[in-house]
């Protein structure tokens, strides 16, 4: 019985995601907006909880965002990375400073004290990897110039993530200064390890993966994955970051058939993270806590804004790539709720969860319209005051040429 309960629910997910999907492409809109007001809808406190399905959704979301990161990293060979990491690292340093003093500020601001200062600082640093490839696929960027520079942040965020987290967990668990050394050290020597194969022995990787059979390729693919994700988590490293990793390690024709193969499965599971993260947000804790978090929303659209226009200018990218490079990156998504879940179930402050859930929500679903408008809106509004100027600047031609006139009348 609870099988077929399980089977109804999950099929009338996949079944209500093609529907929403299809809404969303005849209107040329990302769908995530509306997978995640689905998950709202029928999630915790919502018109109809769901859950025979629940760990099985929890499941495939996870394999979500290994796959969304796992895609990413195929598009660029470890050469790519090394440079673009070499090359971009100030951006990175802008990117912390922009977006991640404001989120302490805040918590400063509202009296929770230093500890939910750090942890709301990455809540509002770190843009979301998973809903970002998700919106450059649907907008058809992933070759446009600018693409590489905003990967190259979403790394670089990706990267400090694993000396980050550690921190963070034990800070929120009160643990003393050696073992928090030795939390860091694992995840940061894990990390090393991971990226170090990746560059130096990705084409002895690829031969061990290439197969001429699809589904052997497929099979020894997922695998590697999953396994990577699943080892670097628990040494403290983002599982993300591992799927990345393998996707950089492989190249040449293995990366394109896997590229061929993965497609559908990102976005089948994909879908499945964005309705998971809704399921599990509660509607009655939003209103409390939504002015908050609706300020802190708009101050950090901006500054992410702000971050990747000064990225891509310094990339020498033209103005209207850096606008898009901006808007893309303004969502925040999977690794702003595990930071704020580390909080919460330390205890630190009952009121950073719904704020957090509240901040990631808002902006999960502003940062694909950013993503869209952007550009645009920077393109009409410069055309609009290089409007206004020509036309002051007539004015006072006209006015400067009658004042000559009457000069000259009255000498005559």
């Amino acid at each position: 019985m609870h099988s077929a309960v399980l089977l109804i629910e999950f099929g009338s997910i996949i079944l209500g995601l093609g529907l929403l999907g299809r809404f969303a492409a005849r209107f040329r809109l990302s769908p995530i907006p509306l997978y995640l007001l689905a998950g709202l809808a029928f999630g915790e406190g919502g018109l109809l909880p769901l859950g025979a399905s629940e760990e099985f959704v929890s499941i495939g979301a996870e394999i979500g965002v290994i796959l969304l990161l796992l895609m990413l990293g195929l598009e660029y060979s470890a050469g790519d990375l090394v440079t673009n990491l070499k090359a971009h690292y100030p951006s990175g340093l802008v990117d912390c400073a922009l977006n991640a003093v404001p989120g302490a500020a805040a918590a400063l601001l509202l009296g929770w004290g230093p500890v939910a200062a750090v942890v709301l600082a990455g809540v509002t640093w770190i843009s979301s990897s998973g809903v970002i490839a998700k919106v450059l696929g649907d907008l058809g960027r992933v070759g446009n110039r600018e693409t590489p520079v905003i990967l190259s942040v979403l790394v670089l965020e990706d990267l400090a993530m694993a000396v980050y987290l550690p921190i963070v967990t034990a800070l929120v668990a009160g643990a003393g200064l050696l073992a928090g050394s030795l939390t860091l050290a694992i995840a940061l020597g894990a990390a090393g390890l991971v990226l170090f194969v990746a560059v130096r022995y990705g084409r002895l990787i690829s031969r061990f993966v290439s197969s001429d059979d699809p589904e052997k390729l497929l099979l020894v693919v997922l695998g590697l994955t999953i396994l990577v994700a699943g080892v670097a988590q628990q040494l403290q490293v983002s599982a993300a970051v591992g799927a990345f990793l393998v996707g950089i390690a492989l190249s040449g024709e293995v990366a394109e058939g896997a590229h061929t193969l993965l497609s559908p499965l990102r976005d089948l599971f994909a879908a499945v993270f964005f309705v998971f993260f809704g399921l599990h947000t509660d509607p009655a804790s939003i209103p409390p806590v939504l002015l908050p978090a609706l300020a802190l929303a708009l101050l950090t659209a901006v500054t992410k804004i702000a971050t990747g226009y000064w990225a891509a200018r310094r990339a020498g990218i033209s103005v209207k790539g850096r606008w898009r490079t901006g808007g893309a990156l303004v969502a925040r998504g999977e690794f702003s709720i595990v930071i704020a879940g580390l909080a919460v179930s330390a205890g630190i402050e009952p009121s950073l969860g719904p704020l957090a859930t509240a901040y990631v929500l808002i902006l999960v679903v502003l940062g694909p319209l950013t993503a869209r408008y952007t550009e645009p809106l920077a393109s009409w509004w410069t055309r609009r005051s290089g409007e206004r100027r020509t036309v002051r600047e007539d004015t006072s031609t006209v006015a400067e040429a009658s004042v000559a006139d009457g000069g000259t009348a009255s000498g005559a």
